[in-house]
């Protein structure tokens, strides 16, 4: 691809300008909380306001202790004001703050007289991300950005994450991603789970949390972590709810409604959301190969109409002070009609200008995907550390998937018909989840002791029946259709203890175990093509740990370790033939074996604002997808999976918080990975690939006059390779957006511009076992978007209550 360097130099430009202005921000307050009886008032909201016209600086809460720090902040004169439920509104001016001071205020004692619920709270925005111990948290709601895209758009910019061109997700270099929604986990892979993806809209998303090294308490499922995207649940007491909807437009328009409905007292609490949109898209992709003495030249252009809708409803019933039952009920469904125009020209390598036939396949599809799930929560906390939690949950998705394809072979001029082939296919399946959860924890030692148990059964029905047309009357073909049942039942368990040791040391250690009883079995239509079932049964263990050591009050290091693995589900396991063109499809490979990872963390902080992550991970039998030769069809290339004797990744993330000004904010994350890949499946087919890849992202916020707020977030990704061979280029994308927000903060304005400079796309090629494939794709990915929303409702108070099932943070600070 063709960069253009003028605004990549921009980018270099302002990251270069910002961090020449950066200066030292290390002051801050710090102090402790108590009631007039002398006892710690925990959970207060706190805000630091500038003396001189009131700008709110930094908010905060105290802790459990009533023990409170506020960091980040300038030389200067400001106010603090603190708000508790059941006491007054505590105010004290002219704090003095130096350069590099930690002052501390001592004990600050508030008045008991209870406040009322109408009083003006504290809030203030989410930085955009936060660095946890043990996630990665990248704040999605009031993002200005965000206007008018979906949730794998959101991925490409979350930190650490990498999309590929399929779609295929990878997080620190690691492939085999486990994707949860609300603690969920999304049964959906493929194309399945790329359809969800684009249909959940940005406006329906909190924030996403990038777990790269769970503990025993998370399914071991999932080779580079957990990516669970967390929606969006009012959690203030009374009615409240939001209204929002965007409008978005590029080559194609698109559009989505969405709201959200929320009553909470002390007895219950009721939820629910829903949100439709249609729109229109477009993905264009180039291909140029050789194999076995031929050139191919290809062009696969996809337009794709789509319609969608959703909705999430539930009730947490609090049955005294210390058990919550909940019900949940979410579904939604998805119809997408894609066109496909597909052409490809043949020649010899020997005179590759002299075109011998061309193939074109412009191919229907329609596309129905449904699904529905339930959940039955139970939660004990008697508020001293012990919890038990209790879940049951099922789910069934139903997908419909018809095309229909007509192959024209022409001349090498195109001026003569020579041969027409047509074909279609229906291929539906249908996929139950059932899976009973229960974890509990308790103290025990002076730390925190927790176990589990975890049933999960999952019934895969595929149905691949395909069809040929010879004078428009269709017409199975039993030699290529087929019927796939995939049946998986997983037993686990597993305990994990944490502690502190000490006042600087912290460490967590666990085990979880995992029997895997599955089944893959193909049914033929002719009984000459039967095969026996693919069968598998073993018990694995993941061990897990952790290391917390505070060095000192501005230094803390982190080291984390676990084991994981990657199932072979469904879509990579059916044999048949998958077909795009009768010179290109995809099949799967039944004998796929699971892969087990490796990885260990390294991470450091420095004054709770700047971090640092060194990885490393060594996997065996990775599953990677390959791009190879037809055996039989000397023109013809397809893609399948297969495992990887070993891929080895070391890796490197840094993230940095910054305010240059009082004005303008910025945040920035780098990121480096060298991989390795190795396999040799004999006859010369080996994979010897090693790729340094590396990416840049940066957003700027400015606080603009007329109570405007600005934001211009960009990235930089370098080369590097997906899958196991495919190497790619350079790419890079600049999104800028407006904000205004009227009727005391309820109304939301955004405007957005996504991809200005149309950059954000993929170039690269694949050499593997005698094809050569170079290629290059492009989508609809420069788009602008307007977008509203309006906030009805009491958001003064929020409850302390912890809720269940989906949501366990009630009350986060800065919401």
């Amino acid at each position: 691809m063709k960069q253009n360097a003028l605004p990549w130099r921009l980018l270099a430009a302002l990251f270069l300008f910002t961090n020449c202005l950066i200066f030292a921000q290390n002051a801050g307050i710090k102090g402790q909380l108590q009631s007039p009886a002398a006892e710690a008032v925990g959970f207060a909201t706190l805000g630091v306001y500038l003396a001189d016209g009131g700008e709110l600086k930094k908010a905060g809460a105290s802790d459990e202790s009533g023990i409170f720090e506020l960091r980040g902040l300038e030389p200067g004169v400001y106010v603090l004001k603190v708000s508790a439920l059941g006491f007054s509104n505590f105010i004290r001016s002219d704090i003095q703050v130096q350069a590099n001071q930690q002052l501390d205020l001592g004990v600050l004692t508030l008045s008991g007289n209870a406040i009322s619920l109408d009083e003006v709270t504290v809030s203030a925005s989410r930085v955009m991300v936060e660095i946890k111990p043990d996630r990665t948290v990248f704040n999605v709601e009031g993002t200005i950005n965000s206007a008018g895209s979906d949730a794998i758009t959101l991925l490409r910019k979350a930190p650490n994450v990498t999309v590929d061109n399929n779609d295929n997700i990878s997080v620190l270099g690691r492939a085999g991603v486990l994707l949860y929604v609300d603690g969920k986990r999304l049964p959906l892979t493929g194309a399945d789970l790329t359809a969800y993806l684009q249909n959940l809209p940005a406006e329906q998303i909190d924030r996403i949390e990038i777990i790269t090294s769970p503990s025993a308490k998370y399914e071991a499922e999932g080779n580079a972590g957990i990516i669970d995207i967390r929606l969006k649940r009012d959690k203030n007491l009374g009615a409240n709810g939001s209204l929002n909807t965007t409008a978005s437009q590029g080559k194609y328009h698109r559009a989505n409604l969405s709201g959200t409905a929320n009553y909470r007292n002390k007895t219950f609490n009721a939820f629910a959301n829903a949100g439709l949109g249609d729109g229109k898209g477009f993905n264009n992709m180039n291909f140029y190969s050789r194999l076995n003495g031929l050139v191919q030249d290809e062009i696969n252009n996809r337009v794709n109409d789509w319609g969608s809708y959703n909705y999430r409803a539930g009730m947490d019933f609090f049955l005294g002070k210390q058990h919550t039952v909940g019900v949940l009920v979410s579904g939604s469904e998805n119809r997408r009609d894609s066109r496909l125009f597909n052409r490809i020209t043949l020649a010899q390598q020997t005179t590759p200008d002299q075109i011998d036939s061309i193939l074109i396949a412009n191919t229907t599809e329609d596309n129905h995907r449904r699904q529905q799930t339930y959940n039955l929560n139970y939660r004990f906390d008697n508020a001293d550390g012990r919890t038990l939690n209790i879940d049951l949950d099922y789910g069934a998705y139903r997908n419909g998937s018809y095309r229909y394809q007509p192959n024209q072979y022409y001349t090498g001029d195109e001026s003569g018909l020579l041969t027409l082939v047509v074909n279609s296919f229906d291929a539906p399946s249908d996929i139950d989840i059932y899976t009973f959860t229960t974890d509990f924890e308790d103290k025990l030692w002076g730390g925190t002791l927790g176990a589990g148990l975890k049933y999960s059964k999952v019934v895969s029905d595929n149905t691949f029946l395909v069809y040929d047309e010879p004078n428009g009357v269709p017409v199975r073909d039993d030699r290529r259709s087929n019927k796939f049942r995939y049946d998986e039942q997983v037993y686990a368990g597993y305990l994990n203890y944490a502690r502190a040791l000490g006042k600087k040391w912290q460490f967590s250690a666990g085990l979880r175990a995992e029997l895997t009883d599955a089944m893959g079995d193909l049914t033929a239509f002719l009984p000459q093509l039967e095969e026996p079932p693919v069968l598998f049964n073993y018990l694995s263990w993941f061990p897990s740990a952790g290391l917390t050591w505070q060095m000192s009050e501005n230094h803390l290091l982190a080291f984390n370790g676990g084991r994981r693995i990657n199932r072979p589900d469904y879509n990579v396991l059916n044999p048949f033939n998958n077909q795009i063109s009768q010179l290109s499809y995809e099949k799967g490979n039944p004998f796929l074996r699971p892969e087990i990872v490796n990885n260990l963390e390294l991470g450091y902080t420095l004054m709770n604002r700047y971090n640092l992550k060194l990885a490393y991970s060594k996997t065996t039998d990775q599953i990677t997808r390959l791009i190879a030769p037809d055996e039989v069809d000397p023109r013809a290339g397809f893609i399948t999976w297969d495992n990887l004797a070993s891929q080895t990744i070391l890796s490197l993330s840094v993230s940095a918080p910054v305010q240059v000004f009082e004005w303008w904010n910025a945040y920035f994350n780098g990121s480096a990975s060298q991989i390795n890949n190795q396999a040799n499946y004999g006859d010369g087919a080996v994979v010897d690939v090693q790729a340094f890849s590396y990416s840049i992202f940066q957003q700027h916020t400015f606080n603009l006059p007329w109570a405007i707020k600005g934001e211009i977030s960009g990235y930089y990704s370098g080369p590097g390779v997906w899958g196991g061979v495919f190497l790619y280029e350079s790419n890079w994308g600049l999104n800028i957006g407006l904000q205004r927000k009227f009727l005391r903060d309820r109304l939301n304005v955004r405007l957005a511009a996504d991809d200005i400079f149309y950059e954000t796309g993929w170039d690269g090629y694949s050499d593997f076992n005698g094809l050569y494939s170079a290629g290059s794709g492009r989508w609809d990915s420069r788009r602008v978007s307007i977008s509203l929303g309006y906030r009805f409702g009491n958001d003064n108070v929020k409850s302390r209550r912890r809720s269940t099932g989906l949501e366990t943070e009630a009350g986060r600070v800065g919401e």
